[in-house]
């Protein structure tokens, strides 16, 4: 018996025993668990991250461990705040908020809670007023994207960092701005990229953050298919000159306009013809050979740049190849004279050589000096000179060929980020032949430097202002080809200015364009002329008339920048007459 009873309290005690040992490297439970920081403040849109600790075990044998993924997460009002599984808290709206991690504990439920303060976002999401976080970085996400096709859409995203590790979705709060128009276009406060050609673009967020300060970030879009865009048209300037016989000289400058309506200077990449070579030779670096002439039979020099042989008149012809190997030519006149090079004037000069100005509607002035054989040898001629710009919509140049003393010219103002040409014409008063000289004038998109600079003097980082012109097109979207006619006055009221179509009694083309001021608005009329007129395809054209098929149609539409069917960088707007 005696043996009994001592057996069964050893058993006992090493039971204990065993327990006691598994409780010290294991914890029997959760007992309770608290979260860290317990106090946040918050600007609307910033996100925080809160932590969950457990505490385990006994009071003799305590452990901790990070439970913040195991407890489940709630916030007493989600309209302040929300909480993700994760303890992740995005700041909505100021006021006021709790965030609660619950847990199921040895003894039953346990919770634990964090106050969560937000503040309203401060202008430019984020600044530096009321001793706010300021942004010290922005991310463009994704950084690079890629669509099969034109017209595809793409959405970027820009995650801005603050100076207390928070980040903060400022994607439309920030300036969007596309490397190319020609191949992709941005949403200025969206972020949505539209393709537009194929090639890839560069896509930048701008953004303000007070101060002087100015972040950026950056991410690439790829358009794989579809082709090039495409030029409808090419124009030459000037589209008449005249030179000296004895190797006078003149620059003509190619304007390339494609079909989103961006213009852009292409003097250097088409083919250049002389309808004479043997009255005047012109240099081009085109690949095209000129009809008549073999390889290497193209004189070198400045692309666009006239040689005049011998008197006579030649038409210069301007070649421009598209993607699809289709061309688009423009033609200009040049008039050798049988004189000797302007005297006494022996060359022309512009000074400065280049000008880049700081923003937008900054302006530059030119000057045009002209050596001479005889006494003065050095002339100020910049009011005596014509001058013009590559770029006359977005680049404009005052020009004053009064000789009045005084005046304005020379003075070109930026209504772009880019560049033009800038051209000086000397027309001899005595031989009519002119000599010309070139410059170049800037207003560069230069984005900060990648450690958050702000951008330095030069820079048009604000963006297009736009063009002073609009271009209207209009053109027949029916079935009819032999009788439809539109028409349309010039913004100063000369009648007929744009005249389409086979019912016109002279030579009306099947697509026609004119130039307006913007903010000019143009009434298009579909004469009778027999044709069964159905109405206009764009809606942007009001009408005036109620649509008949027995007499005249009218609608009108306003060249607005900025507008529902305008654009700041490209005010160009097609209509399209239907016609049965």
């Amino acid at each position: 018996m005696l043996d009994r009873f001592v057996r069964v309290p050893l058993l006992l005690c090493l039971g204990a025993l065993v327990t006691t040992l598994i409780g010290c490297t294991n914890p029997t439970g959760l007992d309770s668990l608290s979260v860290t920081p317990a106090t946040q403040s918050l600007t609307a849109g910033q996100t925080a991250q809160l932590t969950a600790t457990g505490t385990y075990g006994n009071s003799n044998h305590l452990s901790t461990q990070n439970i913040t993924s195991g407890v489940t997460w709630n916030s007493s009002s989600p309209s302040v705040a929300t909480v993700s599984s994760s303890g992740m808290v995005t700041a909505v709206a100021a006021g006021t908020t709790n965030i609660t991690a619950n847990a199921q504990a040895y003894n039953g439920p346990v919770s634990s809670s964090a106050t969560i303060s937000v503040t309203a976002s401060t202008s430019g999401g984020g600044g530096t007023t009321g001793g706010n976080p300021t942004v010290t970085s922005i991310s463009v996400i994704p950084g690079t994207q890629s669509v099969a096709a034109p017209n595809q859409t793409a959405q970027f995203l820009a995650i801005g960092t603050l100076s207390s590790g928070a980040t903060e979705d400022l994607t439309s709060q920030v300036a969007w701005n596309s490397s190319s128009a020609q191949i992709a276009t941005v949403g200025a406060n969206s972020g949505l990229a539209t393709a537009v050609s194929q090639g890839t673009a560069t896509i930048t967020a701008i953004f303000n953050a007070g101060s002087g300060t100015v972040v950026t970030g950056t991410g690439t879009l790829t358009v794989s298919g579809g082709t090039r865009e495409q030029y409808t048209a090419v124009t030459i300037t000037p589209s008449a000159q005249a030179v000296s016989a004895s190797a006078g000289k003149g620059q003509l400058i190619a304007i390339g306009t494609n079909g989103i309506g961006s213009q852009l200077d292409v003097t250097s990449s088409i083919t250049w013809c002389s309808s004479a070579p043997t009255i005047a030779t012109i240099s081009s670096n085109g690949s095209t050979l000129c009809p008549g002439t073999s390889s290497g039979s193209t004189p070198s020099g400045t692309p666009g740049q006239v040689i005049g042989v011998s008197p006579g008149t030649v038409t210069i012809t301007a070649e421009l190849t598209n993607p699809d190997g289709t061309l688009v030519t423009s033609t200009a006149s040049v008039t050798v004279s049988n004189t000797p090079a302007p005297e006494p004037l022996l060359s022309l000069q512009i000074i400065p050589s280049s000008i880049t100005v700081g923003d937008l509607q900054d302006t530059g002035n030119f000057l045009a000096v002209g050596t001479f054989s005889t006494p003065p040898y050095v002339r100020d001629l910049t009011q005596s000179v014509t001058w013009l710009s590559s770029e006359p919509n977005y680049f404009p140049v005052d020009t004053n060929t009064g000789g009045n003393t005084g005046a304005t010219a020379g003075i070109v103002t930026a209504y772009a980020a880019g560049g033009a040409v800038i051209i000086a014409e000397y027309t001899d008063p005595s031989t009519n032949s002119i000599q010309t000289a070139t410059s170049t004038f800037n207003c560069p998109l230069t984005l900060p430097n990648p450690n958050g600079d702000p951008p330095t003097p030069g820079s048009c980082y604000q963006g297009v202002v736009g063009p002073l012109l609009a271009t209207l097109t209009v053109y027949n979207e029916g079935l009819n080809i032999t009788n439809w006619e539109v028409t349309a006055p010039s913004a100063t009221g000369t009648p007929d200015v744009i005249h389409c179509g086979p019912g016109w009694p002279g030579a009306g083309g099947s697509v026609c364009t004119a130039t307006y001021p913007v903010g000019t608005t143009v009434r298009l009329t579909a004469p009778a002329t027999g044709a069964k007129f159905g109405g206009w395809s764009n809606i942007t054209c009001t009408p005036i008339i109620p649509v008949n098929e027995s007499g005249p149609n009218q609608c009108q539409i306003t060249l607005t920048s900025g507008g529902s069917s305008v654009t700041d960088s490209s005010p160009n707007v097609t209509v399209g007459a239907i016609f049965n």
